[in-house]
């Protein structure tokens, strides 16, 4: 990659702890966690790089929640071992590939889901809503900055 201005760097820094900020806040609020690893992993891909494809909303929302939905749905019908999780991993990356919505910080859902069992709901709180705020502060973020996000998909 090209090396980035000092200014595009910082920009890249606040855009980000705008995000986690506004997370951590609706986590106090809330009683719900918001603030999980993967996420912190999109806004990565968000500030610092949002003219990449893996950036995009439908990106980043649908590889979000389809992973989820394949994570949860494992967990309900296989049981909690090394090769089920492997399974979900796998799945999750295929699914995200055929439906065209990689995000690669998506592809840690399945763990997640595997390591802490959160039901279904957990795909409406956090994944579901904490994507949609993650595009929706990212778009308003590079909009006042004068950057392009997302980019037109034709």
């Amino acid at each position: 990659m090209p090396r980035p201005s000092a200014s595009a760097v910082m920009a890249t820094a606040v855009g980000g702890a705008i995000a986690i900020a506004c997370l951590a806040l609706a986590t106090s609020q809330a009683n719900l966690s918001f603030i999980m690893a993967h996420f912190g992993a999109s806004c990565v891909l968000l500030f610092s790089v949002p003219a990449s494809p893996l950036s995009q909303p439908e990106n980043v929302i649908g590889g979000h929640l389809q992973s989820t939905f394949v994570g949860l749905v494992l967990t309900a019908v296989l049981p909690n071992v090394w090769w089920a999780v492997a399974l979900a991993a796998g799945l999750a990356i295929a699914l995200m590939a055929a439906l065209r919505v990689t995000h690669p910080p998506a592809g840690a859902n399945p763990l997640v889901i595997f390591a802490a069992d959160p039901g279904f709901l957990f795909l409406l709180f956090p994944v579901l809503s904490v994507a949609v705020a993650l595009v929706a502060i990212a778009t308003i973020y590079h909009r006042l900055s004068g950057t392009t996000f997302p980019l037109d998909p034709s």
